[in-house]
């Protein structure tokens, strides 16, 4: 029986403009928490292994960001400040440190990134984000994560090169920004306000740059559903390499 979480849905009009990929291009995006600043278990000071291999490419402040309870982190790095492409890898963290599991090519939003993310700027934010739930048009292909498994995940339009939108919410695990963590996807509320924007998520591919959201080709993010353990307290840490090596 496929697994629900508790969901407060917007109508399905409001959702094609507040979720990712509707109307026309990815639509809006989503805030919510800093990981850093979210509740997990552990001790918050830690945030590497002693003597052990930290995340590749972060600085002091992006390392800062990370919780010392997680021990998944996908770390999406922008080409540019500017660019839509991206790379997504998975690292897992054990005694020896953080160790690249799985790699895979990535959209980001069509103006790039930035570190003051509002409603329609076409730039994803820059950050570490709690991953805690996932959901799709689709049935859950095997996540443990909690999966929302709804119609209104279905995407419709076009994008910004004109690529079909349909199929882009087959799966999606949102990003904790301007968000309640463990709440479906689908959930319209918005901490930060409703001006910074809401339903940022990595979700399908559609072949072009997004409105705020990461994207990865249907195969992967199939492999990133079943990957992310919330026992593991899986992160997101994403933006532009210069940005992520502040």
């Amino acid at each position: 029986m496929t697994r629900r979480i508790r969901r407060f849905l917007l109508p399905a009009a409001a959702l094609l403009l507040t979720a990712c990929g509707a109307g026309g291009s990815d639509a809006a995006p989503a805030h919510g928490p800093l990981a850093s600043e979210a509740k997990a278990p552990g001790p918050a000071a830690e945030h590497s292994l002693a003597g052990a291999p930290a995340l590749p490419g972060l600085g002091p402040v992006t390392r800062a960001q990370v919780p010392a309870a997680a021990r998944q982190a996908v770390v999406v790095t922008g080409r540019d400040r500017n660019s839509p492409v991206s790379e997504a890898v998975l690292y897992e963290r054990s005694p020896a440190g953080w160790q690249a599991t799985r790699s895979w090519p990535a959209h980001n939003a069509l103006n790039g990134w930035t570190d003051d993310h509002s409603l329609g700027d076409l730039r994803s934010p820059v950050g570490v984000y709690t991953l805690t739930g996932a959901g799709g048009l689709l049935p859950d292909p095997g996540t443990r994560l909690p999966y929302d498994h709804s119609s209104m995940f279905t995407a419709t339009g076009a994008g910004f090169g004109g690529e079909p939108l349909a199929g882009s919410f087959d799966y999606v695990v949102a990003i904790d920004y301007n968000r309640r963590p463990g709440t479906s996807p689908l959930d319209g509320h918005r901490p930060l306000g409703s001006e910074r924007g809401g339903g940022i998520w990595f979700h399908v591919d559609h072949g072009g740059p997004t409105q705020a959201c990461v994207t990865v080709r249907r195969a992967h993010m199939k492999e990133l559903l079943r990957a992310l353990d919330p026992g593991r307290y899986p992160v997101v840490v994403m933006g532009d390499a210069a940005s992520l090596a502040r």
